[in-house]
């Protein structure tokens, strides 16, 4: 059962970490990765312009995001494509058709352990960042802000261009 698992325990922010021997990374910050702005698409972006637009700028996947703020999901190139190609999709459909609406976020404060503890499972996660906004009336409300999007690439390519062996 979860309550067991110690890795699914520190991906939900149950445990910080239990890890003996944790190496030299661990606890280092996740803004330390220092990622690039990601490209976000708004989800009325078309099947079709999505692909023109992450091929034309080199990426494979990307955020969805609503005018609020509210993140729909991941688009991703090869997953946009073989919708398509299946017939699950028309080029002319939002992208919100062939979105994963499965994924994880983690903040710009958290450790790389729990981000590594993270890619174990799954193949990226969503950067986020608090932010407090106010209305006209005053009012406030936390907003969560895309920062990046990290894989274990990126997380390995930070290990060894730091390590400190």
């Amino acid at each position: 059962s979860k309550f067991l698992n110690d890795k699914w325990m520190i991906k939900n922010g149950f445990l910080n970490d239990v890890q003996e021997h944790k190496p030299w990374w661990w606890n280092i910050k996740v803004q330390k990765l220092n990622l690039s702005a990601p490209l976000i698409l708004l989800p009325e972006v078309s099947c079709q312009k999505a692909i023109e637009i992450l091929q034309e700028k080199g990426y494979d996947q990307a955020p969805v995001v609503a005018e609020s703020g509210l993140i729909l999901g991941m688009v991703t190139l090869s997953n946009t494509l073989t919708s398509v190609l299946a017939g699950n999709a028309e080029f002319s459909d939002p992208v919100t058709k062939v979105v994963y609406d499965q994924f994880s976020k983690i903040g710009l404060e958290d450790s790389l352990g729990k981000l590594s503890c993270i890619l174990e499972n799954d193949h990226f996660a969503i950067v986020v960042h608090e932010q407090m906004q106010f209305n006209g009336n005053g009012s406030s409300f936390m907003k969560q802000m895309v920062f990046g999007v990290v894989t274990a690439t990126d997380l390995l390519t930070f290990v060894s261009r730091n390590d400190k062996k």
